[in-house]
């Protein structure tokens, strides 16, 4: 049987997709990206906001024409959306077969092959080093979990209820996946959970992410690498962690921490707590500790009860602030979440003008501060050529995580056309808003690279350059 697959979604995700493929693989169906000749077609959908809510609906019923042009005699969908409105699809999609929760991934074979459920969609789900897995990331990064859950209760977020209760994969696990990850090639894995840095709480380990960064940092690789996690919580930044961070060549110097807001009032309706004041302390904390640090974030505008005052708050911290990448959502109402029965509720319009008026204040940041890596020589991941343009190749600094932050343009390739995946050196001539461009310096030995299957349909990430 072919099968073909749709990620939506963030890189958590992904990775469920790559579980869900590497088990029919194991099995010995064939993956296709071409939906036109799958027997089979999965749909890993999102729905943490109403666009991603859209976007996968949308996503589904394009998928669901391929069962009348196409070979496609199943129709799966799995994800996010189905813990919330699983009833519903199958009744007002007729199209679809069967539907996939979160903690079900190891019933996608039996799904895809006609048969029923077998897993108890009340039973967390982590996968482990055992699990078979198949790369839908370009071979030269990939995305990890080390956790999955959460047990914060920010009124804003329905994740607990699709993803259940924080659990850590076992440390060994982890180790075991990351080694064999880099022997087969990849130059960059980038950790990821609901928050890693609560990493191992629950398995009784002390400074968890440290102690895990630390062990990952010591694994020998042919070439050098890059580690990387996402998603911090402010109040679980150690000194440890901190410490650990900067004494590994490997380790990123970059801390992706979602602060969500500044003002202490609406960070206390959203159940976060701390304030501004408190952040700013932090970020002069982190970049103490960790001399060249980038910092990305996150904000919410229009959450309900955000005054214009509150709002005026905000831009002031992020002008104060000076983060290297700001992300800006704007706050969508959900039903099951705590917010949606506060009041205060902010209008569609007053939340639109918010979001455009913190991204136009991050721009000038952003602006500033990529002026001053030219003239700069730094090491850059090549990506391969541009999603805009085949014309054109990019690459990444350590500090642009992929998917999310902003690039590096290839002008001058140098002696030798440069290989994906080849860390070389790149001196920067020109700066834009979100993006950098320029020139290859250095000349590389040939690098020997080891293929990996891409096979998503397609996938809903977009880059944030906020």
């Amino acid at each position: 049987m072919k099968v073909g697959f749709v990620s939506l979604g963030c890189p958590k995700n992904l990775v469920d997709t790559e579980v869900m493929m590497g088990q029919l693989n194991a099995r010995g169906h064939v993956l296709t990206s071409a939906p036109e000749e799958a027997d089979a077609i999965v749909v890993n959908t999102c729905s943490f906001i109403d666009p991603a809510k859209q976007e996968s609906v949308d996503t589904i019923i394009e998928m669901a024409e391929y069962k009348k042009t196409g070979r496609a005699r199943r129709l799966i969908v799995a994800g996010c959306l189905v813990e919330r409105f699983r009833d519903q699809i199958q009744q007002q999609i007729p199209e679809v077969d069967a539907v996939l929760g979160t903690n079900e991934l190891d019933d996608i074979v039996a799904l895809c092959e006609g048969g029923d459920h077998h897993a108890n969609p009340l039973e967390p789900y982590l996968y482990h080093e055992a699990t078979p897995r198949i790369l839908a990331t370009p071979r030269h990064f990939a995305y990890m979990k080390i956790n999955e859950g959460c047990d914060h209760p920010c009124t804003f977020c329905v994740i607990p209820q699709f993803r259940g209760k924080f659990r850590s994969r076992r440390f060994e696990s982890v180790v075991v996946e990351a080694r064999r990850l880099f022997s087969m090639g990849v130059r960059e894995i980038n950790l990821i959970g609901q928050d890693t840095t609560a990493y191992g709480e629950d398995l009784g380990i002390k400074d968890g992410l440290a102690t895990l960064l630390e062990r990952l940092a010591g694994i020998e690789t042919d070439e050098a690498k890059w580690i990387r996690f996402l998603y911090c919580y402010p109040n679980r930044i150690t000194r440890r962690l901190l410490d650990t961070i900067a004494a590994h060549d490997s380790l990123v110097k970059y801390i992706d921490m979602p602060l969500q807001h500044a003002a202490a009032a609406v960070l206390k309706r959203m159940k976060r707590g701390a304030s501004g004041d408190i952040f700013l302390k932090l970020l002069d904390k982190i970049r103490k500790a960790i001399p060249g640090v980038a910092i990305r974030t996150s904000m919410i505008v229009g959450f309900p009860g955000e005054t214009d005052q509150d709002f005026e708050e905000l831009c002031q911290f992020v002008e104060a602030a000076k983060f290297d990448r700001l992300g800006v959502f704007s706050y969508s109402d959900e039903e099951t979440s705590e917010s949606y029965h506060l009041d205060g509720k902010v209008s569609s319009r007053d939340i639109y003008n918010r979001k455009r008026r913190l991204m136009a204040v991050q721009r000038k940041i952003s602006r500033k501060m990529n002026r001053a890596w030219v003239g700069r020589e730094v090491p850059v991941l090549i990506e391969g050529t541009s999603a805009d343009s085949e014309l054109v190749w990019q690459a990444r600094m350590a500090t642009q995580a992929p998917d999310i932050d902003g690039v590096c343009y290839i002008e001058d390739m140098g002696d030798r056309q440069p290989v994906p995946g080849e860390i070389r050196m790149m001196r920067i001539n020109r700066a834009h808003d979100y993006d950098l461009t320029g020139d290859l310096i250095d000349v590389p030995k040939p690098r020997r690279v080891k293929s990996s299957p891409f096979v998503v349909l397609g996938q809903g990430r977009q880059r944030q350059h906020q």
